[in-house]
């Protein structure tokens, strides 16, 4: 029979001692495993991650549906970042921020900003103006107003519309979201989605979680 602890050889009891440190990191592992598993499940099933398909038909009706619903956004950005034209959509976007200013003294350095990132001639972001529009717009910069960029904003997003929001119906970009429910990812589409940077893991709006 044991008599105790203190009965025990000194070989013993560090041998027990290196068993509990063992078993208490082993424990800790199993626990953080556990975590960082369900917060990746979490994750890969959040709702945000999702849009309906009532909702991703929508965006085939207009390109005003599309771009503004945040996932749309995301999407067509996407894909105009993947023709190099993303300059167009963050100039419609960087007007609308603008058109939301409620301080005055905001506006002129507001604009200045906008102006010399996508209408200046040396814009690191040019958009593509007829010069009627740009120098109507430059004229603007010296008062500044809420709706001074109102018409290059205008021609900007009907570029947009009859041009690469077309292209972008029809491509992976938005086709791979318009898949009826139920039949996954199929290895055309996985295929596919891939070769335009939208893999069905990393895809902005993933409908293959």
């Amino acid at each position: 029979m044991c008599k105790g602890l203190a009965a025990l050889p000194a070989t013993c009891l560090k041998s027990a001692k290196d068993m509990k440190h063992r078993l208490g990191v082993l424990l800790q592992k199993s626990d953080s495993c556990d975590y960082s598993s369900s917060q990746g499940k979490k994750e890969k099933v959040s709702p945000s991650q999702r849009v309906s398909q009532e909702e991703v038909k929508k965006w085939a009706e207009s390109l005003e549906n599309l771009i503004h619903h945040d996932r749309g956004l995301a999407a067509f950005r996407a894909f105009l970042k993947s023709e190099y034209s993303e300059e167009n959509i963050d100039f419609w976007v960087s007007c609308e921020e603008y058109k939301k200013t409620k301080s005055p003294a905001k506006l002129s350095p507001k604009a200045r900003k906008i102006y010399d990132e996508f209408i200046s001639v040396h814009a690191t972001k040019e958009v593509n103006l007829d010069s009627c529009t740009r120098e109507k717009t430059s004229h603007n910069m010296l008062e500044p107003t809420l709706s001074c960029f109102d018409e290059a904003q205008r021609k900007i997003f009907t570029l947009m519309e009859k041009d690469s929001y077309r292209r972008f119906l029809k491509s992976p970009y938005y086709l791979d979201l318009v898949s009826p429910p139920g039949a996954g990812c199929g290895p055309e589409s996985c295929q596919r989605t891939h070769a335009h940077s939208l893999d069905c893991n990393s895809n902005i709006i993933s409908q293959c979680a």
